[in-house]
């Protein structure tokens, strides 16, 4: 009998986690939260639209296509779209944990659902992470995911001068996107030094030839760059933005190496917007839920087969580290086909492209870190929970009298991370300012370092020795996510409608 696999997550690590259970004879659920398979990285616009040419911003539009339509007309494959997975639930006597979710457009009457399968893949994706500095809450402010977004589905501009900062590849396709909209992009800032980026790029580059994709389309960043006359700054960052109501400038300071902005380089931009990304946090609600343990960097800890720590749950794509499309594709394969009861290990050439996208998120984390100096951009009067309006001098007064978990008294005292977004905003960034200013945190901030930590083991264990030159100095702390009974918003009726309509 064949294995039900379930899969939650319609990008490249879900889609390609789907096909390869179903080529290993396996039964596939595939969950996803959007109108069409794709994720962010394939987000297209709207069909409604009637747009000439939809697919004109982006990359990888045809394989998706073809992807979407082998796995909406298999047999052995049920695809779900506009599904909200609000709950996973685990059985006291283990197995696979059960799936709960929400069918239809949020808003509208929903139905419910739970599906229980052999095999769980999680596949849930990142978002983007920025780290407050004044006027960072001020209209005109996006992430680099947003302005992206608004640009490929519905050709909309964030504005019409843009400034681009943060770290990271990113910053270039949006850039691009931003561009091809017609947008003056002022410039993309890179916070990290380009000797340091340039130094985790260029050792032993054999390994990284099944990423030759990667190479292509940063020639092509490139060439859009020179065409549009985007300046590419490194050791730079947007350190403040200032404005009327709205963003009108954006001031932008030189960095050390620890991110630290140098006195005296300060310059002001004049812009109407700033698109800003300084990495990402996964988006690992689900895989909490279901148990799965994360690293100290707040990735999910996974093996050679991508297998959590959870039982019969997997873990694939930007979820247990940041690489991009072609290697959350690797990931969710590798993960589809143990999910399924394959041994993934036996395909040689699979094998060696999975071995090169975990090189490849490493040599990512290691040339785009975010640096420890980035908490010295905020004030005591900035923003840090944008939910709650909870400033900086709030929290460091909280943390000044409390007691026993600074980070929990902070939350009851202020509402910092218990807003609408749950924390997934503010999280990691209240955790990392609590590091660094209250004294209970010296302790916390040594165990999560990297080295030192588990995930250092961990990088050991994946990345032989001298593979990937390592930062000798730590990040930022990584906030420790509470485990939810909800993963999702869901209203009182719904929750009502689970005893009428006799479900636990």
């Amino acid at each position: 009998m064949s294995r039900h696999v379930v899969v939650i997550g319609g990008g490249p690590a879900g889609t390609a986690a789907a096909e390869s259970a179903l080529r290993a004879g396996a039964t596939v659920t595939l969950i996803d939260s959007n109108e069409a398979l794709g994720g962010q990285y394939n987000r297209r616009i709207p069909a409604a639209y009637e747009v000439r040419r939809p697919l004109s911003i982006g990359h990888g539009y045809a394989a998706a296509e073809r992807s979407a339509r082998l796995l909406s007309e298999h047999p052995r494959c049920e695809y779900l779209s506009w599904a909200t997975v609000y709950q996973i639930e685990r059985h006291l006597d283990g197995g696979c944990p059960a799936v709960r979710l929400l069918l239809g457009v949020e808003g509208d009457p929903r139905t419910h659902r739970v599906i229980q399968g052999d095999a769980l893949v999680l596949a849930t994706g990142a978002y983007d992470r920025v780290c407050p500095f004044p006027g960072w809450d001020l209209p005109g402010v996006y992430t680099a995911g947003a302005a992206q977004t608004l640009a490929k589905t519905q050709r909309v501009l964030v504005g019409r001068s843009v400034l681009l900062s943060g770290t990271g590849p990113f910053l270039l396709p949006v850039a691009q996107s931003l561009a091809a909209g017609g947008a003056d992009v002022a410039a993309v800032l890179e916070a990290n030094p380009g000797r340091r980026i340039a130094r985790h790029w260029t050792t032993r580059p054999w390994q990284l030839r099944h990423s030759a994709g990667k190479a292509a389309e940063l020639l092509e960043y490139i060439t859009c760059g020179v065409r549009h006359r985007i300046p590419l700054r490194t050791g730079r960052a947007i350190v403040a933005v200032a404005g009327d109501g709205r963003v009108e400038e954006a001031t932008v300071a030189r960095l050390d190496e620890n991110w630290t902005p140098i006195p005296g380089s300060h310059t002001t931009v004049p812009v109407d917007a700033v698109a800003v990304s300084h990495g990402f946090t996964p988006q690992h609600e689900l895989a909490v839920a279901a148990g799965a343990q994360l690293r100290a960097d707040g990735f999910v800890l996974v093996d050679g087969t991508q297998r959590t720590t959870a039982e019969s749950v997997w873990a694939a794509g930007e979820l247990t580290g940041i690489g991009g499309s072609q290697v959350s594709a690797v990931e969710g394969a590798v993960a589809g086909l143990a999910a399924a009861g394959a041994d993934p290990t036996m395909d040689r050439a699979l094998r060696a492209r999975h071995r090169t996208a975990e090189q490849f998120v490493a040599r990512l984390a290691a040339a785009h870190p975010i640096r420890p100096g980035v908490l010295t951009w905020s004030q005591p009067e900035t923003v840090i929970c944008r939910c709650e309006g909870t400033s900086r001098g709030e929290l460091a007064s909280v943390w000044a009298h409390a007691t026993g978990d600074g980070y929990r008294s902070a939350k009851l005292a202020t509402r910092a991370g218990l807003g609408p977004c749950q924390g997934r905003i503010c999280a990691a960034n209240i955790e990392a300012l609590r590091v660094r200013e209250h004294a209970d945190g010296a302790v916390d901030a040594q165990d999560r370092a990297c080295p030192g930590s588990a995930c250092e083991t961990l990088h050991d264990q994946q990345y032989p020795a001298g593979a990937v030159e390592r930062s000798a100095t730590p990040g930022l702390a990584a906030a420790t996510p509470a485990w939810r009974p909800l993963a999702a918003p869901v209203r009182l009726r719904e929750l009502a409608d689970l005893d009428s309509e006799g479900q636990p």
